[in-house]
């Protein structure tokens, strides 16, 4: 596979810009275009190399971590590197073991299997990848009742690469499985984020002013996923106004999409106002945070909590949740007198 940076204009013009083909193509197709995660990839590279050395199929590999951190495309380069082929899937796919039957018996030696999102793999399935993957055996239950018997397939070696965002879901024996490694991904700082997005931008033809790039990095919530998106719709942004994609172009777009100056979106800064509005501040109950702002209580700690701790606008607490000195300067509100005491 070549280079992404010599695709042709013509081919990415001629694509679907919205789907699954320019996200394909923003991916980055050699370890060298693969910025960031440095001990990751160090660790890789050693596992690697040391296995083709002694001629041998790498080990089982599992990254976890927030989404859009690149768990994927790194299967992806690791296949690339190996020279075999990859077969993609996911947890929720798997539904029966004659689905993971099927999958593992149309493997080639050498092959990687890619398990995305893996905590949500069928138990009953899990507990039948176990002997797959310590010992390259297939176990399969023919019939029922007496005359039910087993038939024990013989598998060509493989590795198996596993992705999740939620690792604590994971079984302590499917964790132990995975004897190559268990990395977690990090986010990006600005820096990184901001290499990402110039390269996105010679990819997709954009002309980039370096501070748009920043400028979009800090709003991109460390994750490249956020961060080529955003391009995306400030290119999208730049050609319908025929300007160019400098810094203040950029805020414009951004402040349109309603991604702040720290990338929090609409939801982000309503549920910080709620609390600040309806609760003095906080501390107030996660249940009745889900109440007050008609969300989930698993969509706010999964999906709006992290990213509004991290940064330092909301507080965990053991009596509920708390804004922060900082939560109340980011929307210029004015904290109460006793915020510092609590």
């Amino acid at each position: 596979m070549s280079s992404t940076s010599e695709q042709p204009p013509t081919t990415l013009n001629a694509g679907a810009d919205g789907g699954e083909w320019l996200d394909k193509t923003l991916r980055p197709g050699v370890w060298d275009e693969y910025i960031g995660q440095s001990g990751v990839k160090e660790n890789l590279r050693i596992l690697i190399s040391a296995a083709g050395e002694r001629a041998q199929t790498p080990e089982h590999l599992l990254f976890y971590g927030p989404p859009g951190l690149g768990k994927t495309t790194l299967a992806h380069l690791i296949a690339r590197d190996l020279g075999v082929s990859m077969k993609v899937t996911s947890g929720p796919a798997i539904e029966r073991v004659g689905d993971l039957a099927a999958i593992l018996t149309n493997l080639g030696k050498g092959d990687i299997l890619f398990i995305d999102e893996i905590h949500r793999l069928n138990k009953t399935v899990e507990e039948v990848l176990y002997p797959a993957l310590e010992a390259g055996v297939l176990d399969i239950i023919i019939g029922k009742g007496p005359s039910a018997r087993t038939i024990q397939l013989d598998l060509p070696a493989f590795t198996l690469v596993a992705a999740t965002t939620r690792i604590a879901l994971l079984s302590a024996p499917l964790r132990s499985r995975f004897s190559g490694g268990v990395h977690r991904l990090e986010f990006y700082t600005h820096e990184e984020i901001a290499r990402i997005i110039r390269r996105s931008a010679s990819i997709l033809n954009v002309t980039l002013k370096d501070e748009a790039a920043q400028t979009i990095a800090e709003r991109s919530r460390y994750t490249p996923r956020t961060a080529n998106y955003l391009l995306k719709r400030c290119r999208d942004y730049a050609q319908v106004h025929k300007r160019t994609l400098d810094q203040t172009l950029a805020s414009e777009a951004l402040d349109a999409l309603g991604y702040d100056t720290l990338g929090l979106h609409h939801a982000d800064r309503d549920i910080l106002r709620i609390i600040i509005e309806k609760f003095n501040g906080g501390p107030v109950g996660l249940s009745t945070l889900s109440a007050a702002t008609a969300e989930e209580v698993a969509t706010i700690e999964e999906v709006y909590e992290p990213y509004l701790i991290r940064a330092g606008l909301l507080e965990r607490t053991p009596r509920g949740r708390t804004v922060t000195p900082r939560g109340y300067e980011h929307l210029s509100l004015p904290p109460p007198q006793n915020l510092f005491s609590q």
